[in-house]
């Protein structure tokens, strides 16, 4: 949509300009003007006494959604090896492949990383598109989204999915604007509708309080970025094999406009919740950095690794990679020990779908103790010392 003024029509009376909430109009030679701050809310329209403003439809480019057929999942993989995220979306890819009746295909970027092809056969490819090239050895925005927009365009799969990790979140919304379609982010849940065999895309909204439903009837491919951790691996099977796609893999001068000089690897200890069985959390309830001290005693005496709430990454008390929630980390442990944390709507995001979930807080009417499997009342500094003597004493 746009909005136009008829200058033969406009008589400068202002009262477009008095009307517009988003102070996007002005008088130029006694003329209405357009902005860019314009959101085509249509109010200068509504109050325009001489008919000389009006929205025009934008021409829609339509597209044949029967030539799309597929469901491609983007492999991604840093230093040689498939991140978790990507074999779970195989998993998820190959439930809605069947459902459709359609293949499932991977696509897989890097340089030298043609031994990957195997494993993602083994976790339910059928088909594996290879892109080789030195400048994709590490993620660059440019010539990731350059390699895999082509082979859409060639190809036209009907549904493309990527990991909400650092690099899908980034890589995601290039490719839509490219090809011209949607994008949902942070999907939760993905479901086939059984009538249109169109993809419905479930996702938190509003802060999670509640869970919105987008689907894209008329674009393809249809693209959803998917949470990690959220969705399950298949079982590999070591008998299965499939068909491998050498993508070509050009670029053109000035096409790439970022180089990667050097690579920083840090030096601090790294933690991988997506894969922890048991996890003790903390959270503001903590109320000093001191006690994930108590927590990684805790941890460590139960096997399992420390995670923590966004009150408290934020407060600086422990590192991001920490964090559990919808701004952070989505998790599905077997035990989930949650400490001092109060359970708001955005964290419970992120681990609600834990096996057994163990609360322990002082406050009675925390939410957190509405989705806890057991729930302790008491100060944690008094509660965990508690557990682990009970611990030693085994």
């Amino acid at each position: 949509m746009a909005v136009i003024v008829h200058e033969d029509l406009c008589r400068g009376c202002k009262k477009c300009v008095k009307a517009c909430p988003f102070e996007a109009i002005t008088i130029e030679g006694k003329k209405a003007v357009i902005g860019l701050g314009c959101t085509q809310c249509g109010a200068c329209v509504e109050v325009c006494p001489f008919g000389a403003i009006e929205k025009e439809a934008a021409e829609k480019e339509t597209v044949d959604i029967s030539q799309y057929h597929g469901v491609w999942v983007f492999a991604e993989q840093r230093g040689g090896v498939l991140m978790d995220v990507a074999l779970e979306l195989l998993g998820e890819g190959r439930r809605l492949a069947d459902e459709i009746g359609t293949e499932l295909c991977a696509v897989l970027l890097g340089e030298n990383v043609e031994v990957l092809a195997e494993e993602l056969f083994r976790y339910g490819a059928d088909k594996v598109y290879l892109g080789q090239h030195p400048e994709l050895v590490t993620y660059n925005t440019d010539a990731y989204t350059n390699v895999i927009y082509k082979a859409i365009r060639e190809y036209k799969p009907e549904i493309v999915l990527l990991g909400a990790t650092h690099i899908g979140r980034d890589l995601g919304p290039c490719l839509a604007v490219r090809c011209g379609t949607g994008l949902t982010a942070d999907c939760t849940r993905l479901e086939i509708d059984p009538e249109s065999k169109g993809l419905q895309q479930t996702r938190p909204a509003f802060g999670g309080n509640l869970m919105a439903t987008i689907v894209c009837p008329n674009h393809r491919p249809q693209m959803s970025t998917v949470r990690p951790g959220v969705m399950q691996k298949l079982m590999p099977d070591e008998t299965r094999s499939g068909e491998v796609v050498a993508l070509k893999v050009e670029f053109a001068d000035g096409e790439i406009r970022t180089k990667v000089l050097e690579i920083v690897r840090t030096m601090k200890e790294t933690v991988k919740l997506t894969d922890a069985e048991i996890i003790v959390a903390g959270g503001r309830g903590l109320s000093d950095p001191e006690g994930f001290r108590l927590l990684e005693k805790l941890a460590k005496k139960l096997g399992g690794v420390v995670g923590a709430s966004r009150a408290a990454v934020d407060a600086g008390w422990i590192d991001h990679s920490r964090q559990i929630g919808q701004t952070g980390t989505t998790v599905k442990p077997k035990i989930y020990i949650a400490c001092g944390i109060s359970g708001a709507i955005q964290h419970l995001a992120g681990m609600q779908n834990s096996g057994c979930i163990i609360a322990i807080n002082k406050y009675e009417g925390a939410p957190i103790f509405e989705i806890a499997d057991y729930g302790i009342v008491g100060d944690l500094y008094k509660v965990i010392p508690a557990i682990l003597e009970a611990l030693d004493l085994e």
